[in-house]
């Protein structure tokens, strides 16, 4: 028996039977709507599981970023008090006046010296200043701040304590 040559007809030669096969030309790939589901539902795991750990990470940048402008500013009040002897009644005499910090709020600060009255010094959880000079803070996430650092509106501000030894969150203090 005579063999034709099987490579254009589909065909392929085997050792021990030929094996015939097709191909149409008009053979397409789709996706199911299954898999287009399962697709959707693994992107919305994976986001839901991937957003709240950025905004973390958003967070804990702005918190940084409020404290290393507080240290700044620190250093803007020291220069301030080099030069006359006394701490500036605003921000704003002092060249940082224009501030924002990292949630759009301006900073915040009390010049102690010249307060009326210790009510809105900042507090800590005995009630005690905690500053002898100047209290300096951003009013955190919420933009909401009350004077005694145990209060829910000033557990996330980022505060100056101990005339300057700490700089952190209120929280933390």
């Amino acid at each position: 028996m005579a063999h034709k040559n099987l490579a254009g007809a589909g065909m392929v030669r085997g050792s021990l039977l030929d094996i015939s096969f097709r191909v149409s030309p008009r053979t397409q790939y789709a996706f199911t709507i299954f898999e287009l589901l399962l697709v959707v539902a693994i992107f919305g795991i994976l986001t839901a599981i991937a957003i709240p750990g950025y905004q973390r990470y958003q967070d804990q940048a702005r918190i940084v970023r409020a404290k290393a402008d507080i240290v700044m500013i620190e250093s803007a009040l020291e220069r301030y008090y080099a030069k006359y002897s006394t701490f500036p009644d605003t921000l704003a005499q002092a060249g940082v006046g224009a501030m924002l910090d990292p949630w759009g709020h301006p900073y915040q600060y009390l010049n102690i010296a010249t307060a009326k009255g210790k009510g809105s010094v900042r507090k800590d959880h005995n009630l005690v200043p905690i500053n002898s000079d100047y209290d300096l803070y951003s009013m955190g996430k919420d933009g909401k701040s009350q004077p005694p650092l145990t209060a829910k509106a000033s557990r996330d501000d980022i505060i100056r304590a101990n005339n300057g030894q700490f700089v952190g969150l209120a929280a933390d203090y």
